[in-house]
């Protein structure tokens, strides 16, 4: 079953300094934390905050493509959790045919939000995560999900690199 989710944000880890993108499920209930790759939190960052660039960066082509190939995305979904390694799938619509592509879950979302599309996680991608912290470095880790649970408004403003 597919969770839907909200990007609420982006934030630094405070121990690894990776970037990491926020979900939050809609009901609000549910926080997942992706560990992204700077220039993908870049890419996200910048639809986040309306800034244009002078040329068009890459998930900005991709948009242009599909729309010039009259192709919608339907969805994103984070569909795995493998080897502490998300994975993700783009859904596309093209003339009334689903075509699903793989993809890294920080592109995903960087559509997703130049796009206005949902974006849904796997429940047993919550589960795995949560199974996952309480694995490993339990301590840094329950910190960790206590702080983002905690977040609000505030604790977010402008996304810095």
């Amino acid at each position: 079953m597919e969770v839907e989710m909200k990007i609420r944000g982006l934030m630094m880890d405070p121990v690894t300094n990776m970037p990491i993108v926020i979900l939050k499920d809609v009901q609000g209930s549910m926080v997942l934390p992706i560990w992204v790759g700077v220039y993908e939190a870049n890419a996200i960052a910048l639809e986040i905050e309306k800034v244009s660039t002078p040329r068009p960066m890459t998930h900005d082509l991709i948009k242009s493509l599909l729309l010039g190939l009259n192709t919608g995305l339907r969805k994103v979904v984070v569909s795995e959790l493998k080897d502490d390694t998300f994975y993700a799938v783009i859904w596309l619509d093209r003339d009334g045919d689903l075509i699903s592509v793989d993809s890294r879950p920080s592109d995903a979302l960087a559509l997703a939000l130049r796009l206005d599309c949902p974006i849904y996680v796997e429940e047993s991608v919550l589960k795995s995560s949560k199974l996952a912290s309480s694995v490993s470095d339990k301590a840094s880790n329950d910190e960790l999900r206590r702080m983002l649970e905690g977040l609000n408004d505030e604790d977010f403003g402008r996304y810095k690199m």
